[in-house]
């Protein structure tokens, strides 16, 4: 491998292809190592929340992502027929200058992929490279790696390794190798897309939920679909399955579903603006996953060697706050790279200011979901805390309209757009 890089960020998910992307803004070379021998267009919706699309834009990708995607207007929480307990204002609604979007996480991903391979070149990102350990030495780190294709062994140095390697990062057991298994809630989480004739709710997320604490969320995301008079809509069904604790070894996170795993759960459900057992009848492939998340670390990195997104900070996706989360991760990382006088420095700083934002909302995002799978099935039922109690408290967490639209820019001086 004859490519030189200043920082070799490991994974080329959304966190690991923004953070390749601000970087090369800011003059500062990286290399890209993908584990996956293709990069695809797998998975299925996602928010990606002001924070992040004012990243984007940024980026100069804004107008690429408002072709994909659809604006979220305002999210709908509702019992399990449909009748709305709590509305709030979401995106330019709520005060905010740029837009929360509603996405399909693999068109997203290769969006961001065709950014880097056009703006950095093809040999920024080598994908079947499977990043397996790292030494720190004076000035520099080495990097091990496996090229999947040929069994090959690859050495590299660069100045920083940044592991976006997702929530099972290879990098973070070697930094925190007493991390013990992933946390989780007791809920299965069953996705997938259905393409309809219309979507009822409109530009809105939809929150529902039973008294058996089961929730079903529901928006629709893809501009083209819009486009050609049809809706994609995407929806999670999440049902507690088991006993809270964690997660036991040899789960395949890769099983699919079956519509016969889901529909028992919703047999008492008649949403008055959808056809249930229709929508989910309709998805032509359906994804399994156990919901998880990890103790905040009281420490990322060490030295020349940091973690981004979901191997840093891996949450519930109770706030909808994941992706966008890891694109912030990339920003402010790449900033701290830009105008710190070393690395070491660098990633100090970039641990201190994105450490305790992401610990919080990881807690947050406990607190939402607790609250979301106990609230009652209808309204007017007291509980201990209320809808609109938690999700004025996540806004306060994440960051209101005011402070995000008068924060100073994260671009660094001197950083090209585009």
């Amino acid at each position: 491998m004859t490519h030189s890089a200043d920082v070799i960020i490991a994974g080329g998910g959304i966190g690991g292809l923004t953070a390749a992307l601000s970087l090369h803004a800011a003059g500062i070379t990286p290399l890209v190592l993908e584990s996956a021998r293709e990069i695809k267009p797998l998975g299925a919706g996602i928010n990606l929340q002001p924070a992040a699309v004012r990243e984007l834009d940024e980026l100069g990708l804004l107008d690429e992502l408002a072709a994909l995607g659809v604006p979220a207007e305002r999210h709908l929480f509702t019992d399990g027929r449909g009748r709305t307990l709590f509305a709030e204002a979401r995106g330019t609604k709520a005060g905010y200058r740029w837009p929360q979007f509603s996405v399909h996480r693999g068109e997203f991903q290769m969006m961001l992929r065709d950014a880097v391979v056009k703006r950095l070149g093809p040999e920024a990102l080598r994908t079947g490279v499977r990043v397996e350990g790292f030494e720190q030495a004076p000035g520099s780190v080495h990097v091990h790696a496996l090229d999947r294709a040929t069994g090959a062994a690859l050495d590299l140095t660069a100045e920083a390794l940044v592991a976006a390697d997702g929530i099972h990062s290879t990098v973070r057991a070697l930094l925190h190798p007493g991390q013990g298994p992933l946390r989780w809630n007791g809920v299965t989480m069953w996705r997938g897309m259905t393409e309809a004739d219309a979507f009822a709710p409109g530009n809105a997320v939809v929150i529902a939920a039973d008294a058996k604490n089961t929730q079903f969320v529901t928006y629709q995301i893809s501009h083209d679909a819009l486009r050609r008079g049809r809706t994609l809509i995407n929806w999670v069904c999440l049902v507690p399955t088991g006993e809270p604790g964690p997660l036991a070894a040899g789960v395949d996170w890769n099983a699919p579903g079956t519509l016969g795993d889901i529909v028992p759960h919703y047999a008492d459900w008649h949403l008055e603006w959808a056809d249930l057992p229709g929508l989910l009848a309709g998805s032509e492939r359906i994804l399994a996953y156990p919901m998880v998340d990890r103790d905040p670390l009281p420490s990322w990195g060490e030295g020349r060697v940091t973690l981004l997104g979901d191997a840093a900070h891996p949450g519930y996706p109770s706030g909808a706050n994941g992706g966008t989360q890891a694109v912030i991760d990339a920003r402010v990382l790449a900033y701290h790279l830009a105008v710190a006088p070393d690395v070491g420095s660098a990633l100090a700083a970039y641990e201190s200011e994105r450490r305790e934002a992401t610990s919080a909302i990881v807690l947050a995002n406990r607190e939402m979901d607790r609250v979301g799978r106990n609230r009652s099935a209808g309204p007017g039922t007291p509980s201990d805390t209320s809808i609109d109690e938690v999700t004025d408290s996540y806004r306060k967490v994440v960051g209101e309209a005011e402070k995000l639209n008068s924060r100073p820019s994260l671009t660094p001086p001197g950083a090209v757009r585009g």
